[in-house]
C-alpha cells in the first residue's frame, strides 16, 4: 500500500503555493541525515498482544459509529476533532480513503468534515460541543493534510486540495501578536495547547507540499518557547505567563510536538522538556476513567518520544503500551471524561506509531 509521499513523488499532486523560503521549517532535519523517524525504531514495539488490541478498538469505532459521524457521549457527536481523530485511527493502521479494511470509513468522515467546512475555511460543527472550536479545526486540518494525495476520486481530491488551503488560510490569519492561537478565531491570547494543535496541522499540509509562511512559523516558535518554564525545570506552561506546574506532563509533550512540529529538532528546551517528560513516564496503573488530558497529553507525548528516538523512545513506548493495553474493556473501547470515541481513537493512534503509516509520524 503506497503512503501519501510516494503518491505525490509519482503523481505530482499537492505542490500548491510559492515554492523557496516558503517552505522551509527552520532545521526540517536537514542538519541531522537519519536522526528523524525511518521506522526502525518500531522492531519488536508491537506484540501480539498490542495487535490484539489494536484490531479490538478499530472494529469497536467502526461497529459503534452507527452508519453516522463519530462521537457517543453528550454532544460530541459530529465533533470535528473526535471525527478526525477517528479517521487517523484507522489510517494508522494502513487504511486510505476506499482501501484497506475500513477505506469506506475513511471516506464517509472525509466527506463528513469536508461537508462541515465554512466560505471562510473554518472546519466546525455549532452542533457539536461549541467548546474550544479551534482544537476541532487543528485537528480537522491535520486530518485534511494527512490524507491529501491519498484521494483517487477527482473531484474529491480537489475538494480536498480547495479546503485543505481554506483551512490553512484561517489558521494563518488567525495568529495573533503573541505567536499562538486560543479557542476561537481572531482572539487575543494564545495559550500553549490549542497552538500545537496549529502548528501540527500546518506541518502536516506543509508536508503534502503546501506553502506555509515562515514569519508564521517563526513566531510560533518563539511563543512556545516563551511557555516552557523559565526556571528551567523543563515543563511547559499553558500561557507563557503562567499556568503551571500542575498538570505540566501534558503540556510539556504538547509543546515539544509544537517545537518538532515547527522543525526545531535540538536545542535546550529540547533537551529540558524530554528530561522533564521521562520523569512522568507511565507506570502501567489502572483506573476507571483517565482525566480530560490523560489521551491528549500521551497523544503528544509518544510522538515527541518517538521523533526523540534512541533511549528516549525505547524507555517511553513500552510503558505507554502496556498501560493502554491494561485499561482497555473487552468491548475493545478506552474511556476517559470526554469520549468513548475519542479516547478510543486517542488509543489506537499511540499504539499504532511504531506502523510509521500517517506522515506527520514520519515528519
Amino acid at each position: 500500500m503506497w503512503t501519501r509521499r510516494q503518491f505525490l513523488s509519482r503523481g505530482g499532486l499537492g505542490v500548491l503555493g510559492a515554492a523557496g523560503a516558503a517552505f522551509a521549517f527552520p532545521g526540517d532535519g536537514m542538519d541531522r541525515p537519519g536522526a528523524l523517524p525511518d521506522g526502525s525504531a518500531s522492531h519488536g514495539m508491537i506484540t501480539p498482544r498490542t495487535d490484539t488490541a489494536i484490531d479490538k478498538g478499530l472494529a469497536y469505532l467502526a461497529s459503534t459509529s452507527r452508519g453516522g459521524p463519530f462521537g457517543i457521549r453528550g454532544n460530541y457527536r459530529g465533533n470535528v476533532a473526535v471525527n478526525s481523530l477517528a479517521a487517523l485511527a484507522f489510517m494508522a493502521a494502513g487504511n486510505q480513503p476506499d482501501r484497506g479494511k475500513y477505506g469506506r470509513l475513511v471516506t464517509d468522515t472525509l466527506k463528513f468534515i469536508l461537508s462541515l467546512s465554512q466560505a471562510n475555511g473554518f472546519l466546525t460543527n455549532p452542533l457539536a460541543t461549541p467548546h474550544g472550536p479551534m482544537y476541532g479545526h487543528g485537528f480537522g486540518t491535520l486530518f485534511l493534510g494527512e490524507v491529501h494525495g491519498m484521494v483517487h476520486e477527482k473531484s474529491l481530491r480537489k475538494e480536498v486540495a480547495d479546503k485543505l488551503r481554506l483551512a490553512l488560510d484561517l489558521i494563518v490569519n488567525c495568529q495573533n501578536r503573541e505567536g499562538g492561537w486560543r479557542y476561537t478565531p481572531h482572539s487575543t491570547d494564545a495559550d500553549l495547547s490549542v497552538t500545537v494543535c496549529q502548528i501540527v496541522a500546518l506541518r502536516s499540509a506543509r508536508n503534502a507540499g503546501f506553502a506555509v509562511s515562515k514569519d508564521c512559523v517563526d513566531h510560533c516558535i518563539s511563543y512556545v518557547k516563551r511557555c516552557q518554564d523559565p526556571l528551567g525545570r523543563g515543563f511547559f506552561n499553558y500561557m507563557p505567563r503562567g499556568g503551571g506546574p500542575e498538570d505540566a506532563f501534558a503540556r510539556t509533550g504538547a509543546g515539544l510536538s509544537a517545537l518538532y512540529s515547527a522543525g526545531v529538532y535540538s536545542g535546550p528546551e529540547i533537551e529540558k522538556g524530554l528530561s522533564y517528560l521521562l520523569t512522568k513516564k507511565p507506570t502501567g496503573g489502572v483506573f476507571f476513567r483517565p482525566d480530560m488530558q490523560y489521551f491528549y497529553g500521551h497523544y503528544y507525548a509518544a510522538q515527541a518520544m518517538w521523533t526523540a528516538g534512541d533511549h528516549w523512545w525505547a524507555e517511553w513506548f513500552p510503558a505507554i503500551r502496556d498501560e493502554l493495553l491494561n485499561r482497555q474493556h473487552e468491548d475493545g473501547s478506552w474511556d476517559d471524561a470526554i469520549d468513548i470515541h475519542y479516547a478510543t481513537a486517542m488509543a489506537c493512534i499511540i499504539l499504532q506509531i511504531p506502523n510509521n503509516y500517517l506522515p506527520i509520524i514520519q515528519k
